[in-house]
């Protein structure tokens, strides 16, 4: 097995939680940062999976010889509201704009919609480009409601209007070890983690 994992991000908090999962691989995980690859990438395709691959496969590019290179994509489906923002999830109302204006935009968007109606979910998909140019995805998802208001500080993007029924909980309000246990990108990670073992 490789001995290092470049993962294409710069979100301190999604490497927190990579490194929470896949630290017993014995594996370095680092940024994209990390690693001194800089890249412009263009997310234009039309699934979860297809912008992960686009995201892996240009920062492979970059990588050093014998890295395994991963990407995700994610982004919150909302039944209401025809499984926005779906892919758009970090361009919604623009990438700039805080996630605390995003995620109040929703809750007003399902001004008055019964519990019921507010049906949600996470979906993470995780690509790796492998040193012998090997790729394969995998993909996580969460079901949930969307709250009223925004709670709990953990977490970041919309984690904190995310609802999970059986937990009692918005993702927001879990610790790291219960969020990593049972949201999408846990899970993704999970199976890609089964991927390496199967494949290493």
């Amino acid at each position: 097995m490789a001995d290092r994992i470049v993962f294409a991000t710069g979100n301190a908090g999604k490497i927190k939680e990579i490194k929470g999962i896949l630290g017993d691989l014995n594996m370095e995980v680092v940024s994209m940062k990390d690693a001194g690859i800089q890249t412009e990438i263009e997310e234009n395709g039309s699934t979860y999976e297809e912008n992960a691959l686009i995201k892996a496969r240009a920062v492979a590019a970059g990588a050093e010889k014998g890295d395994i290179v991963m990407a995700d994509d994610s982004g919150l489906e909302i039944d209401y509201l025809n499984k926005e923002p779906g892919i758009f999830s970090a361009r919604y109302l623009g990438e700039e704009t805080s996630y605390r204006i995003k995620n109040n935009s929703l809750i007003e968007r399902l001004e008055g919609v019964p519990e019921e109606k507010r049906t949600a979910r996470f979906v993470c998909a995780i690509a790796a480009v492998f040193p012998d140019g090997r790729e394969c995805t995998v993909r996580g998802v969460i079901e949930g409601r969307i709250g009223h208001e925004e709670k709990g500080s953990g977490g970041f993007g919309y984690d904190p209007i995310f609802y999970v029924p059986e937990l009692g909980k918005t993702t927001a309000e879990l610790t790291g070890e219960e969020k990593n246990a049972v949201s999408h990108r846990g899970r993704a990670l999970q199976a890609m983690k089964e991927e390496l073992l199967k494949n290493g």
